[in-house]
């Protein structure tokens, strides 16, 4: 409801780690699989905002941003203005006014840099580019 306490979690990435990609667990066996993540919660309170007039502004302002990659962008005056006006009547825009950020990651950087970096490059072998590269650079700053 409008005006109501809420959490949203941004997802920046996450994998599964074998124990396999570290380095150190041919040597000691002592690995074992885990989890790694970006995350960032946002804690606040929302506003709903079904107005026809904010909804309508929301979703061309998201289209002209997204389609801007495009080699043909689409437009809203693309499609019926009816067909249009049906789907932005099933939108519910919303506000959320931020009270607190929480950041929170876990890249194995409680292993040595070797074993971060066989995990990452496993990562980016298998396409998972965002949470490969995080720990790319969580390696790199064990490093020094």
């Amino acid at each position: 409801r409008d005006g109501d306490e809420v959490l949203v979690v941004f997802r920046a990435g996450d994998a599964y780690i074998s124990p396999q990609w570290y380095p150190s667990k041919q040597e000691h066996h002592r690995q074992v699989p885990t989890w790694n993540y970006r995350v960032v919660h946002a804690h606040g309170r929302v506003r709903i905002r079904d107005d026809e007039r904010y909804v309508r502004g929301l979703v061309a302002r998201l289209t002209r941003t997204h389609e801007a990659t495009q080699e043909t962008p689409w437009k809203m005056t693309d499609g019926p203005a009816d067909y249009i006006d049906e789907m932005l009547r099933l939108i519910v825009g919303i506000e959320i006014e931020i009270t607190r950020l929480v950041g929170k990651f876990k890249l194995s950087q409680n292993k040595e840099a070797r074993d971060i970096r066989g995990a990452s490059a496993a990562l980016l072998a298998r396409g998972e580019q965002a949470i490969g590269a995080a720990m790319d650079d969580c390696a790199a700053r064990r490093d020094g």
